[in-house]
């Protein structure tokens, strides 16, 4: 077989590894030039200053001549890592964005070098082996007594939230049916809860106050009771950690209203799901077990590379309304002669096999080895709020449930805060997030590094105290 030309070998088959080989040593090294030159969480200068300097390292990205793979792969490799948010420094700490694990990294590659797309078996067929039993047993932690789990591999909690409203939808289609769906949540509730609902086509959700920042079984309970008659069939979705604080609603009392108003439950564990994995926090997620559909996401408390979400079922027969059929990918005398139906996995048609670096992670860790890491990061969270207590001039929002933090120096207002919040990002020092209560506006440090120290997190708070006019 002719040697190809350069840059244009092909990562499949016996011979893919070894063109691999080196260009991975060239990303590595471009990975590591990139972080020094960053020095931080962040890239200094804001973001006109980073905008040059991708232009000025990559224009042009079609010319008429190519550079060679090396030479593009350092120039832009090295360009992204110089201009990357870094959740892998302790001080990138504002949104729900983790450092994944290397070995889930690495794995990554050779999902993507073998290229597999999961609509139809003949495309994948370890692959879709392996997504049915990692599947499986990641909705068994979910739903531990129920007699087949499932779960559906996503692109994330939002993903996951859209497909939990559609199957609560189509349950609730039936002949004669003359009123939709009727979705209700707290207003702590994600905000793709709303746009799933504006996407299916359904009524705008009714939505609660929250100004404790969950759901209360009181206010839940007045407002199925005082429903108008004529009211559809109804879902009630239930938040097990909120972006803004982390906040789990109390599921077994929600739980129990949905069940006596016949309504059906969907929650949203994205955030808070992973603390299956902790014997130490996993009670925190008692009543999860009842909930009709569970979105899942372990691109967040789960160390994976994005995308890594899953939505979690009881019974497979839930998923029973995403049937579909397209002769080329699962033909009715296929299926019949045994070949696995894939199209009712997902509503994509391409979809890469985001499973294995999750089958890794599970099979190198084990379950235990993963609620280590959940529990270590929560308990940094811990220490973060210790911290903040003991210090004269700082106030805490309250007490952690998951792994972000609210709080802000004594006596700052909305403006002072803002502010604080985007000289440390422009100067690349700190990555904080910001989140409005009741009370006014908080800094939001949302710990994912399990590794994270004390001494890091005081650091952090120094930061901030240095930004804050006396």
């Amino acid at each position: 077989m002719p040697v190809p030309p350069a840059g244009t070998a092909l990562a499949g088959g016996t011979h893919g590894p070894r063109a691999l080989r080196p260009l991975l040593d060239t990303v590595l090294d471009a990975l590591t030039t990139g972080a020094e030159d960053r020095a931080g969480p962040l890239p200094a200068g804001g973001p006109d200053a980073v905008a040059r300097a991708v232009h000025d390292a990559c224009h042009p990205l079609l010319p008429d001549d190519g550079t060679g793979a090396h030479t593009a792969l350092r120039t832009l490799v090295h360009t992204l890592a110089a201009g990357a948010a870094d959740p892998a420094d302790p001080h990138c700490a504002a949104h729900l964005h983790c450092p994944p694990l290397a070995l889930a990294a690495a794995a990554d590659l050779a999902a993507a070098a073998l290229n597999p797309s999961l609509d139809s078996w003949d495309q994948a067929p370890a692959a879709s082996a392996l997504e049915s039993l990692a599947g499986r047993a990641l909705a068994a932690l979910v739903y531990p007594h129920a007699t087949a789990p499932d779960a559906l591999i996503t692109t994330g909690g939002t993903e996951s939230n859209q497909l939990g409203l559609l199957l609560a939808r189509e349950a609730a289609t039936t002949p004669g049916a003359t009123r939709p769906l009727q979705v209700i949540c707290g207003a702590n509730a994600h905000h793709s809860i709303h746009r799933s609902a504006w996407l299916l086509g359904l009524p705008a959700p009714l939505t609660l106050p929250t100004p404790n920042g969950i759901l209360t079984p009181d206010t839940l309970h007045t407002c199925l009771t005082n429903l108008p008659p004529h009211t559809g069939p109804l879902l009630v979705t239930a938040t097990a950690g909120t972006t803004d604080s982390g906040a789990i609603d109390p599921l077994p009392a929600l739980a129990d209203l949905a069940h006596h108003h016949r309504a059906r439950l969907h929650i949203d564990a994205a955030y808070g799901g992973p603390l299956l994995f902790s014997d130490t926090h996993t009670k925190a997620l008692q009543g999860l077990d009842r909930a009709h559909t569970v979105a899942l996401d372990l691109h967040k408390l789960g160390w994976q590379p994005v995308a890594a979400g899953l939505l979690a079922v009881p019974d497979p027969t839930t998923l029973t309304p995403l049937t579909h059929q397209a002769d080329y990918l699962n033909a009715d005398d296929d299926t019949e002669a045994g070949l696995p139906d894939l199209l009712h996995r997902s509503l994509r048609t391409t979809r890469r096999p985001d499973i294995l670096k999750i089958a890794v992670t599970l099979k190198a860790l084990g379950r235990h080895g993963i609620g280590t890491l959940v529990d270590r990061t929560l308990a940094a969270a811990q220490t973060l709020a210790d911290l903040i207590e003991d210090h004269p001039r700082y106030e805490l929002h309250s007490r952690p449930t998951l792994s972000t933090v609210l709080f802000r120096p004594t006596g700052a207002d909305h403006t002072t805060l803002a502010a604080i919040r985007r000289t440390l990002l422009t100067e690349g020092h700190a990555v904080l997030g910001r989140a409005t209560t009741p009370t006014g506006l908080w800094l939001k440090a949302t710990l994912l590094n399990p590794h994270t120290q004390p001494g890091d997190l005081t650091t952090l708070l120094t930061l901030v105290e240095g930004h804050t006019p006396r």
